[in-house]
Order: structure tokens, then C-alpha cells, then sequence
């Protein structure tokens, strides 16, 4: 009877340890699976898949492509920022000063050197001689440009305030021809850029096919100089009498500040005009020089 109370109770506690370990396995594997599932869980959130990451990267550049570098500025730019003009003038004006506006107007060339010129205004780094070039030419292609926006016209003279329009931005200021002339160019005392600035029209001196620059400037402004003051159709010049272009009325203060207006003359004129020599001046033709 021992003997089998005794069996009883010891199969009840071994019962009871298995039971408790069955327990235990299944919490550990709940606690594990429930790990694992949480972890599944997290990584299915934040990952992503690759090929879905490489489309949205993708996406994102095709949506915000990086700006283009900006050209870094050469160092001789003041000589060869005039080039395009440069071109044109030599394709489409002649020797004569005839200018094809029409084949002007479809270069798309002329337009990219206007802008050129507006972001590139001269600084006081500038020498004299590079500010003149620029600004002569500035002058003459903005007159062109005044001319291409009202063609076809007979003359300047028909379009409302040629000289006034503020057509043209420069840095922060809106230019008119009016104010390159009189504020800019003629305050620097080089009276022979009268014969190197253009208006567009037949008695004015004619347009260069070259553009001006910096290390030609001297040679290019005494052959423009020459050629008006010699040219028979805007200045009649004999030893005792000259019949001159009205520009040597207009700014004849110009003409005289370091002296008489016939030394000067005589400096450029094919003939010996004498101190004496009456004066006259011609009718002005503004007619447009196409």
C-alpha cells in the first residue's frame, strides 16, 4: 500500500514538471515568433524596395536636373566679348556702310551679344580705351537693334523718340541712346567718336564693318575720321571754302576744346583748308542707310 501511494506521487510530480516545461517551450517560441513578426513588421515599413528606391531616385532627377556651370570669363574678354558683332558686321554691312537689316534681323546671333553686352557693363578696372570700344558698339548695335524693332522703316525719324526709348537694360540701368552719347561717351573728350557712332540714315557717318576694340581703337577712329571728313556726300572741303556735315554744328563744342575747328580738320582733311576758308553747312539726309 506504501509502495503504490508512493508510485502515485511520484508520477504526479513528474506530470507537473513536463507541464511546466510544455509551458515554457511554447511561451519562448510565442515570445521569439512574436519578435520575429515585429521585426518583419518594422523592416516591411522602413525598407523599401530597390527597384521602387532607383524609380523615385530617377524620378527626382528627371523632375530637378542641376543647373548648368556658368562658362568661367576669359581672360582677354574685353577683346573678344565683340566678336559676334564683329561677324555680323562683316556678313551684312558693306564697305560702303550699306546695311542689310533684313538678314541682320534673322540672325540669332545679334540678339545673344545685345544680352552679352548687358551683363558685361565696364567697371572701373576698365581702361579708357576698352570703355570706348565697348560703348561705340554698344551705340551702334542698340541703333541697329531700335531699327530691326520698327522694320521696315524709311527712317529713324519715324519712330516716336528714337533716341529716348529706355529699350535696354545694362547692369541696373535702362539705357537710351541719348544718355550712351551724352553721358557716357562724349564725357570721356574723344571728339572722333562723332564719326565712329551711328544714327541709322545716309548723311550720318556709316557704320563700320568691324567692330571696334580696344587695341585698334586709335587706328580705327582716324580712318573713320577720314573717311566722313573726306567723303564728298557728307563734307565738301576746298582750301577756301568747306561746306561741312551739320554734326560739326551740333557738337561744335566738341570740335573746339583743344583749339580751332580748321587745325583739327586739317589733321584728317585730304586738302590744306586755309584759317580763313568760309563755312557752310550741308543739308542732313535721313534717309535709312540700308
Amino acid at each position: 500500500m506504501k509502495y503504490h501511494f508512493a508510485l502515485i506521487i511520484s508520477l504526479f510530480i513528474m506530470s507537473c514538471a513536463t507541464k511546466k516545461q510544455t509551458i515554457k517551450t511554447e511561451n519562448n517560441t510565442s515570445e521569439k515568433t512574436t519578435k520575429e513578426t515585429s521585426k518583419a513588421d518594422l523592416t516591411a515599413i522602413t525598407e523599401v524596395p530597390e527597384s521602387k528606391n532607383e524609380t523615385l531616385v530617377d524620378t527626382e532627377v528627371d523632375l530637378i536636373p542641376l543647373p548648368p556651370k556658368p562658362p568661367k570669363q576669359l581672360s582677354n574678354f574685353k577683346e573678344v566679348i565683340h566678336n559676334r558683332w564683329n561677324t555680323i558686321l562683316q556678313k551684312h554691312v558693306s564697305e560702303s556702310g550699306n546695311v542689310d537689316y533684313k538678314a541682320i534681323k534673322n540672325e540669332s546671333e545679334f540678339d545673344v551679344y545685345i544680352d552679352y553686352l548687358s551683363e558685361t557693363v565696364p567697371d572701373d578696372t576698365w581702361t579708357k580705351d576698352e570703355k570706348l570700344a565697348y560703348w561705340i558698339n554698344a551705340y551702334n548695335a542698340l541703333t541697329v537693334d531700335l531699327i530691326l524693332r520698327h522694320y521696315p522703316v524709311k527712317s529713324i525719324k519715324d519712330i516716336k523718340d528714337p533716341w529716348d526709348q529706355r529699350l535696354w537694360q545694362f547692369g541696373d540701368t535702362w539705357q537710351n541712346l541719348n544718355d550712351i552719347e551724352h553721358k557716357i561717351l562724349r564725357k570721356m573728350d574723344e571728339p572722333r567718336i562723332h564719326f565712329a557712332i551711328v544714327c541709322a540714315s545716309i548723311s550720318c557717318p556709316k557704320l563700320q564693318n568691324e567692330a571696334f576694340t580696344a587695341s585698334n581703337l586709335e587706328t580705327q577712329l582716324t580712318t573713320a575720321t577720314k573717311e566722313f571728313l573726306n567723303d564728298s556726300t557728307k563734307n565738301e572741303l576746298t582750301e577756301d571754302h568747306i561746306k561741312l556735315s551739320k554734326i560739326f554744328k551740333w557738337f561744335k563744342k566738341d570740335f573746339e576744346q583743344d583749339g580751332d575747328l580748321i587745325n583739327l580738320l586739317n589733321q584728317y582733311a585730304d586738302v590744306n583748308i586755309s584759317s580763313s576758308a568760309k563755312k557752310s553747312f550741308k543739308d542732313y539726309n535721313w534717309n535709312l542707310n540700308d
